[in-house]
């Protein structure tokens, strides 16, 4: 039975201020990383330091940020059966997310613009066909779900007006251990989805780029820029940075040969800012940075490095000896931001 003590706390907690990004000291990014032996999910200031930490059951791939609440989903490198809801209030989580039996979580997720649906880049376990899971966010209770017109999606964006571009990235992986099961007949795509989940535009590379794989975004103009890694011959210097805006061709970047090859046919991520879009390798130890036009405009180098996210001037980016570097400008070198004991991982995420 109902008491009045309990009807007037109800009251009272109606009229309590609901937590926002301000109160856990406003963060400009998460990234995930590794100290010692604890894998953790740390939210960024913008001068590096880390305004706070929470633990993660594993190795964490990219995170997205609910665009009101001080509220993360942490999820797992692919493939992977685990997606972590934290608040970043209290360091507590909210709620763990498991896929469907037969599917698996697929390193990326975004919300919608008022929050209230969290869409997740899935597999069908057996095959490696996209889906976009689809989970309200009041008790991230699952509601449905979307094809994504490919196999294997990764990364996705949502543009302004609410429909999604995703990355399908082509390859099919067997479920247990990542094994690429097909090379030599992948195709990667970019699809266009309509915020009901409708595929209205099909994006492809040329055949001869089939085994490029589409697999990082990050919002350009009224498209994408596109993080690309290449599955074929590594002695082909190959570009690694795309640029989609629907209704268009694909427009691939061009640079040096010898730039290319720096980056081992590796792009990990992306971001863009100011005119500018970035690429990053860890596995070439290198950040590439083209103007949105496509022309190359620096290469900057250090060992491991991965994370990017846009900076008020330029970028900052990650690596995995625990540095965090601003990349200013194509006439700068990368300066110092800050150093730590934590291995990030390879995204950062902006908030906001």
């Amino acid at each position: 039975m109902a008491t009045r003590r309990g009807f007037l706390a109800g009251l009272a907690s109606l009229s309590l201020p609901v937590p926002g990004w301000a109160d856990v000291g406003s963060p400009a990014w998460l990234a995930a990383g590794k100290m010692g032996e604890e894998y953790v999910l740390h939210g960024l200031r913008e001068d590096g330091e880390s305004l706070f930490s929470i633990a993660l059951p594993a190795r964490g791939h990219a995170a997205a940020a609910h665009p009101l609440r001080p509220e993360a989903v942490a999820f797992a490198r692919r493939p992977g059966v685990f997606a972590i809801v934290l608040d970043c209030f209290t360091g507590a989580v909210r709620h763990r997310l498991t896929p469907p039996e037969g599917r698996q979580f697929n390193g990326h997720g975004a919300f919608s613009a008022d929050g209230a649906l969290l869409m997740t880049s899935e597999v069908v376990a057996e095959g490696s066909e996209g889906r976009i899971g689809l989970w309200e966010t009041g008790g991230y209770r699952r509601i449905g779900e979307w094809e994504t017109g490919g196999i294997g999606p990764h990364d996705m964006k949502r543009l302004a007006d609410g429909r999604l571009i995703v990355a399908n990235g082509g390859i099919q992986t067997d479920p247990t251990d990542r094994t690429t099961l097909n090379l030599d007949t992948m195709r990667s795509n970019l699809a266009l989805l309509s915020p009901e989940g409708e595929i209205l535009e099909i994006a492809e590379l040329e055949p001869e780029l089939h085994q490029n794989s589409m697999r990082h975004l990050a919002l350009v103009g009224e498209g994408v820029g596109v993080a690309l890694q290449w599955q074929g011959d590594p002695a082909e210097p190959v570009p690694l940075l795309a640029r989609w805006e629907p209704g268009r061709a694909i427009r691939l970047f061009e640079a040096a040969p010898e730039e290319i090859f720096t980056m081992k046919g590796y792009a990990g991520s992306i971001a863009a800012n100011q005119g500018m879009i970035a690429i990053s390798s860890p596995r070439g130890g290198a950040v590439m940075v083209f103007g949105e036009d496509g022309t190359p405009l620096a290469t900057h180098y250090r060992a491991d490095i991965c994370g990017l996210a846009p900076l008020e001037k330029g970028f900052v980016a990650s690596d995995g000896g625990g540095g965090l570097w601003t990349l200013a400008g194509a006439e700068e070198p990368a300066r110092p931001l800050r150093h730590s004991a934590i291995s990030w991982d390879n995204h950062m995420v902006t908030i906001g």
